[in-house]
């Protein structure tokens, strides 16, 4: 409709549904089996063995076996939310870039897993290792977008069972006991992703107007922000710390102030600290900005300059503060 996209939603939700029942064993004549688990309609299954009656036959279908297959989806309002609504994540691939997409739509995924034996305790022995992980529901960690590691969790949902004996004929005539369990997988479908890189807001700027004429569009005054690093990106230190320095210390001393100014902010083992004022090799300072923690350092730690190369390399889901200026 709107552009080519395949998030292989479905076919990743029928895939981890499928490996649930991937390693169900029984045990026979004091022997343990594993149970095939093939996808496919049960038809298809019943339909060669009734037409490859012969029991002594090599190439017969054995049994017990398992397959299961998507039977049909719905749209579930009920999980439904803002249609408009859009998230942003980091490109896991990229972290220069940031991904961009709709609010998932909430479908219900409807599937049969069918067990075929020949013996009731062998399929009593299937359906017991079951049923006890659906209270009613089972909930199945899927990815559902490789393109921005979008996981989430899906309840797979038992909806019911019903069993059928088919054991009429002569001798001849292979009997299957067959059990169908139908399940709900409630999961989500994602619209296409998109770059957001260029949608990240840089700059915002309030303006104020004077006296109550609404015509007059003249502003009298602009407060413009822009975002601003709380801690260094770069790892690259200018001086180092000649003294200990406690958590209440209002001044610091450095090795050399050379590479250090004035009203700007440091990070000192992951503390932001604000310079106010320069003296030699003596600083004075303002601990714990931006809500950072005050902390004990040592003689020797490294001292690392915010600037604006770090601005330009805050990662999403970063905290950060304000630079703002008055116009």
């Amino acid at each position: 409709m709107f552009g080519y996209f395949y998030n292989e939603i479905l076919r990743r939700t029928i895939i981890s549904f499928g490996t649930l029942f991937n390693n169900i064993t029984i045990e026979q004549d004091n022997s343990v089996l594993k149970v095939p688990l093939a996808y496919g309609p049960t038809q298809k299954f019943l339909a060669r063995i009734e037409q490859s009656p012969d029991l002594n036959k090599p190439t017969a279908i054995t049994l017990p076996r398992m397959s299961f297959e998507f039977t049909g989806l719905t749209y579930d309002p009920t999980r439904k939310v803002t249609t408009t609504q859009q998230f942003s994540v980091k490109d896991p691939n990229d972290g220069t870039e940031v991904k961009k997409a709709f609010m998932p739509v909430p479908y219900n995924m409807q599937f049969e897993l069918s067990v075929m034996t020949k013996l009731n305790d062998d399929a009593l022995q299937v359906v017991e290792q079951i049923l006890p992980y659906f209270q009613p529901a089972y909930n199945l960690t899927v990815e559902l977008v490789e393109t921005i590691k979008e996981k989430r969790d899906i309840p797979v949902v038992l909806e019911n069972i019903t069993m059928e004996d088919d054991y009429e004929g002569d001798f001849t005539k292979r009997r299957v006991l067959l059990y169908t369990l139908r399940f709900t997988a409630k999961t989500y479908l994602f619209g296409p992703v998109s770059s957001a890189t260029k949608d990240v807001i840089k700059r915002a700027t309030v303006s104020y107007l004077t006296g109550t004429d609404t015509s007059n569009s003249e502003r009298a005054l602009s407060y413009s922000v822009t975002p601003r690093a709380t801690k260094n990106y770069t790892g690259d230190s200018v001086t180092n710390l000649s003294d200990d320095v406690t958590k209440t210390a209002k001044t610091i001393n450095v090795d050399s102030a050379s590479g250090l100014t004035a009203k700007t902010y440091v990070d000192i083992g992951g503390e932001e600290i604000y310079i106010k004022q320069i003296d030699g090799t003596k600083l004075s300072v303002l601990r714990a900005q931006d809500g950072t923690a005050a902390s004990t350092h040592l003689k020797g730690d490294a001292v690392f300059v915010i600037n604006s190369s770090d601005n330009t390399l805050i990662e999403e889901g970063d905290d950060f503060g304000f630079s703002g200026s008055i116009s």
